[in-house]
């Protein structure tokens, strides 16, 4: 079987020389290699080159089509993403978005129809909840009974530069749907710096409580009233905490079968539009 060829948009972030290594350095994941690379700055471009053995730089987002059999993007703001994708998506390669997917619901949804109509298999996820202790987390709630109430805890800054609630919330957000339910109803946001609260609806008087922090020392983790008891799960990373979430997508780039419905990629960008607008305002927002 031909080796499939990955090209990566983006590299301020760790992100892309950690996918980098873990498919051309430390040789994980067989049949795929990261050859291409493009960086926000000449600088990030060269880092993650040298760091993920990456051959080649390229000046432009689209100079990696008809070169590559699929395609990343990871962005710090989800801002980017979808204007990165679209050539690539309307050309039929196999897209992985690093999360969030995009930070307009409306916008994403029409890129979603996009590929929908043009076959192209998309998926895009945070890496927590592919974390093994992460599993451990969703056996332990579906072993002790329906759910009451629920938290979940991690570090984020509201007013972050890269999208405030967007750029670290959806780590939490996702944890929370993949979790307890994609069901959710309305969100309601209480800040008292350093910490922001906000109150996740579900129905049948069911909360789960979402604790972002700035002065956070870094870790999420997960905890659940059930009806057998109470569930508390810190979530560890895995020795390559990225490893799972390479497969899943590599997987993808292979089968051409998408982890995800694009209903469940886009629930989390609302959820987090509707916690942008409560945490503005002070109220209740349905999602």
């Amino acid at each position: 079987m031909a080796k499939q060829i990955i090209g990566i948009i983006g590299a301020e972030n760790s992100h892309t020389a950690a996918i980098a290594k873990t498919i051309n350095i430390d040789k994980k994941v067989r049949g795929f290699s990261v050859d291409y690379v493009w960086g926000e700055t000449s600088k990030f471009a060269k880092a993650a080159a040298e760091g993920g053995t990456i051959p080649n730089i390229v000046k432009n987002t689209d100079d990696m089509l008809g070169k590559v059999d699929a395609i990343l993007v990871d962005h710090r703001h989800a801002k980017f993403h979808l204007d990165a994708i679209r050539p690539y998506v309307e050309a039929g390669v196999p897209t992985f978005v690093d999360k969030p997917f995009c930070f307009r619901s409306r916008r994403g949804a029409a890129l979603l129809e996009l590929a929908k109509k043009k076959k192209t298999p998309i998926t895009s996820f945070s890496v927590i909840p592919h974390q093994q202790s992460f599993a451990d987390f969703k056996k332990s709630l579906r072993t002790n009974g329906k759910w009451i109430t629920g938290a979940t805890y991690g570090p984020g800054d509201i007013k972050s530069k890269h999208g405030g609630v967007f750029f670290y919330g959806i780590h939490q957000v996702e944890s929370i749907l993949m979790s307890f339910g994609y069901d959710m109803t309305h969100v309601h946001a209480v800040v008292n710096k350093p910490n922001t609260v906000i109150q996740c609806l579900y129905s049948e008087g069911r909360t789960v409580s979402m604790h972002l922090s700035t002065s956070s020392p870094g870790g999420f983790s997960a905890s659940a009233l059930c009806e057998k008891g109470m569930v508390h799960q810190p979530f560890v990373f895995d020795d390559n905490m990225y490893l799972s979430g390479i497969k899943e997508f590599c997987k993808m780039f292979r089968t051409g079968k998408e982890p995800l419905t694009h209903e469940q990629i886009l629930k989390p960008v609302k959820v987090l539009e509707a916690m942008e607008k409560s945490i503005a305002s002070g109220k209740r927002v349905k999602v």
